[in-house]
Order: C-alpha cells, then structure tokens, then sequence
C-alpha cells in the first residue's frame, strides 16, 4: 500500500524537526513499522502494509505537530514506542475500561515536578491505581516498562500530599553476573552503585538539590535489604527495587516490615535473575503464594509496555521467544 501525505502550510524548520539529523527520525520510523518513508519537500510517500503503513502517516502528523522546536530523543522514542503499539493497546484499553468502570475512571494525576508524568499504556495505569488502592503492589515484567520509575513517582507524590512521613528505597546488593570485589567508603557509598537507578528517578522527579536535602533530614533513606530485619516501617513509602534477585526468606523479611500507614512496592523482573543457580526467587514464590491475600495487588507487564527505545521491546520478545522454544 502506498501512503502520501503533506503538511499545509509547508513550515521548513518544523519539516527539519520532524524528519531529524540525517533523516534519522524518518529511519526510526522506518525500522519500527517495516514500512518506506520518502520525503519531497513537504510531501511524504509512505510504502508498506496498510495498518503500518497509517500508523507511521499518523505518527508523522504528530510529531510535525509538536515540531516547533527540536523533538527531544526521549520524546520522540516514546512517541515512536506508543504508536508502534498501535491498535493493540487501544483493544488493551478498551478491555481494561469494560472491566473497570472505563480508562478516565480512574485517572491518575501524580504531584511531581513532571508535570505531564501519567501511565502510558493500560498496564501502567492498572499499575499505578493498584499503588493508590493496595498497601501492597507488586509490578513485575522486562526492563523498560516505568516499573521502578512509576513506583518512585508515587512514592514522590504520597511525600508531596504528606500521605507519608518518608521514603525508604532498598534493593538487594546482588552482582549481575559479575563480581565487582571490595567497595570503599561509607554504608552509603557501598550501596550507591546498587541503586543508582532509583537515584536517578528521584532526581528526575525532585530535582538535584530537593533530593540532597531529603537524604539530609532522613525524610529519603537508603537501606541495604540486609538491612531491614527487625525494623517497622510506620508512615513510610517503601520500594524493593530489583526484588527478583531476593530469596524466599528475604521477601517474607521485607514483606512483613509494613507497620501502619505505610505502602510498599516491590519491583523486578523474573528473567534476570543472579541468584546462584539453583536458589529459587523469593519474587517469583511471592508472585504464586501471594496472588490472592486481600490488600496486595499484582501487575504483570509485557514487551508491550516498554517506553524505551523500540529496539528494547525486539530484544525482549526475542528473549521471550527463545525462552519458550526447546532451547539449546
């Protein structure tokens, strides 16, 4: 099938914009819908499969839309894994919304300082309104779905509305597949590395000096999950990152620090796990022995959730795929 489409009024900057440095934007598109994109001016020719070949048409009108300035890379790539979902996520959505009362019922607005920070697909809105309604949320699927990202909004947002007192980060200090030998310095500086990530989000989502600040007055901690035994966690916002690389009796720990008006959420994904071959993973015993205690909720996510780069999804359906055949 063959597609043409041009923008009216032309608007050369905005052209530039849109098809990016060299082209690449037009190349991305390209790769990700299996289609051919050529350009004249501001005339497009779109070659490829009918769905594909509108979806890209569509995407291309967006992003002119938006292209008053430079798209910035994670803007586009978003954009570009969104709509390479395509109708696929919206029978998700409409699935979801059958089930639960409609996709606008539960609308979920975080305070943060992103101020256009919202679940993406349907996976990560039931994600977050299960975060708002269970004192338990465990969110489990591949890299790049929002799960760390989305549980440290949350935990940003209950800080912010004074739901909470404070917020405890933790992830178990386990190498992945390599052995990083001794690291020097403080408590602090032994598990920096470990979770960096979270770091990282809670920068994004408070800003550098905010952050600073917290750590300082305790309202953020840092504690190692070896950590954690014997504590009662009152008040707190608390996130396992990473909680595949647990075993069963260091989630039932961490499981069972939950005191009073405290949340927690445990993040991981079941296929990258470093534990020592044969040690089962306390997330994956958890997901099964767990699934029907009242006030604890479960979200599965797929490589159609991830908001990284479109290769990232390829890669993990790959993998998927791999894992489900007989294998070497």
């Amino acid at each position: 099938m063959i597609l043409r489409h041009a923008f009216i009024p032309p608007d050369n900057q905005r052209l530039a914009n849109l098809c990016g440095t060299l082209d690449e934007h037009l190349r991305a598109i390209e790769a990700a819908f299996g289609v051919r994109v050529a350009r004249r001016n501001e005339s497009f020719r779109v070659e490829g499969p009918k769905q594909p070949a509108e979806r890209a048409v569509m995407l291309l009108q967006s992003l002119y839309d938006r292209a008053r300035r430079p798209i910035p890379p994670e803007s586009f790539q978003l954009a570009l894994a969104q709509a390479s979902q395509g109708a696929a996520g919206r029978r998700r959505e409409a699935a979801d919304g059958d089930a639960q009362g409609g996709p606008d019922d539960g609308e979920v607005v975080l305070q943060t300082r992103r101020a256009d920070l919202q679940g993406r697909t349907p996976n990560q809105q039931l994600y977050l309104r299960n975060i708002l309604d269970h004192d338990i949320t465990f969110g489990i699927g591949p890299a790049g779905t929002g799960k760390t990202f989305l549980a440290v909004a949350c935990a940003v947002d209950a800080l912010e509305r004074n739901q909470v007192q404070r917020i405890v980060l933790t992830r178990p200090a386990v190498e992945a597949g390599e052995r990083l030998g001794f690291l020097p310095g403080d408590l602090t500086q032994k598990v920096d590395p470990y979770l960096r990530p979270l770091y990282d989000a809670l920068y994004d989502l408070m800003g550098f000096d905010r952050v600073t600040k917290a750590f300082e007055k305790g309202t953020i901690e840092i504690a190692p999950l070896a950590f954690m035994r014997g504590r009662t966690l009152n008040h707190a916002f608390v996130i396992l990152d990473e909680a595949q690389n647990t075993t069963g009796e260091q989630m039932k720990m961490f499981l069972t620090r939950i005191g009073f008006g405290a949340k927690a959420v445990v993040t991981g994904d079941v296929s990258q796990i470093d534990l020592p071959k044969g040690t089962l993973s306390g997330l994956i015993e958890a997901e099964r022995v767990l699934r029907r205690v009242r006030g604890i909720a479960m979200t599965r996510f797929t490589a159609a959730d991830v908001v990284r780069h479109p290769l990232v999804a390829r890669i993990v359906e790959a993998y998927e795929a791999a894992d489900g055949g007989d294998g070497p």
